[in-house]
């Protein structure tokens, strides 16, 4: 049975794609998260596609996202990069969250790196700090593997060791390199758009999460039943709700990722250079 952003349909987004790439495949999908889209004006020789000319993929409605596609090299490589994503809260289903994925691993991409702005919950961590995702928390009810199962699909994908272990060592060594400081920490995933309460930060705070944020886990979850390896950066955008008396605002968000970008953008060149040739 197809599925609306299913195996067929990311074929389809890649087909599109691919008319503009001739011969380019990319080995590294990446997805940039609010405020941290410089990274594709890093991007050499770039092909730019906004997401308006994909199949499938809707205008990104959010501030701090540009809604483009770039493709290019990056540290020598062959990346994919979306600057901008697609979140449950603007109405969409979790499949479509997690469709861009499907179309870089379409496009040939094997591994897939996933940043976002989140709020810290580790009293020990500041705004501005980037953080290794070194697991998540999904609290949200819903799983983008929902639904019949896609051919290529592992059905039940493991997710003890959803985030790589050696592409997170390679992430700690490139943050050494270029010195950059880095937590790491848990990553909790919550619908949004409303800010979380100071109750509701101290609850994940005893589940175990270090930040919150609402994007990111669907792509994960779908890039592990395709076999990919995943790694993950969260830059802490703000101190959540109740850690500190400040309220909680957007502005703030892109405020801090604007400040903090520098030092990503440094921290994920050395990161892509130095990534073992994919098969």
């Amino acid at each position: 049975m197809m599925t609306a952003y299913g195996r067929q349909a990311a074929h389809e987004a890649a087909a599109a794609i691919r008319e503009r790439l001739g011969d380019f495949v990319p080995e590294i999908g990446i997805v940039l998260g609010s405020g941290l889209g410089g990274l594709a004006n890093d991007i050499e020789g770039p092909t730019r596609i906004p997401f308006a000319e994909v199949p499938g993929f809707p205008a990104a409605t959010i501030v701090g996202h540009a809604g483009a596609i770039v493709t290019g090299k990056l540290g020598g490589r062959n990346v994919i990069a979306l600057a901008g994503r697609f979140h449950m809260y603007e109405g969409h289903s979790a499949q479509l969250a997690a469709f861009p994925v499907r179309v870089m691993h379409a496009l040939g991409a094997r591994i897939y790196f996933a940043s976002n702005a989140a709020g810290g919950i580790n009293p020990k961590f500041s705004a501005g700090d980037l953080m290794i995702i070194e697991d998540h928390l999904n609290l949200t009810g819903v799983n983008p593997l929902i639904g019949p199962a896609e051919q290529g699909d592992e059905r039940f994908p493991d997710m003890s060791v959803s985030y790589d272990h050696e592409l997170r060592e390679l992430l700690r060594a490139s943050a050494k390199k270029v010195g950059v400081n880095v937590r790491e920490g848990v990553y909790a995933w919550l619908l949004g758009p409303s800010y979380e309460t100071p109750s509701e930060v101290r609850m994940l705070g005893k589940l175990g999460a270090d930040v919150v944020g609402m994007s990111t886990v669907p792509e994960v979850i779908v890039a592990r039943a395709l076999g990919m390896r995943v790694a993950g950066m969260s830059c802490i955008a703000n101190a959540a709700a109740g850690v500190t008396s400040a309220p909680v605002m957007h502005a703030d968000v892109l405020e801090v990722t604007a400040r903090a970008a520098r030092g990503f953008q440094e921290l994920v060149r050395e990161f892509v250079a130095a990534l073992p040739a994919t098969k």
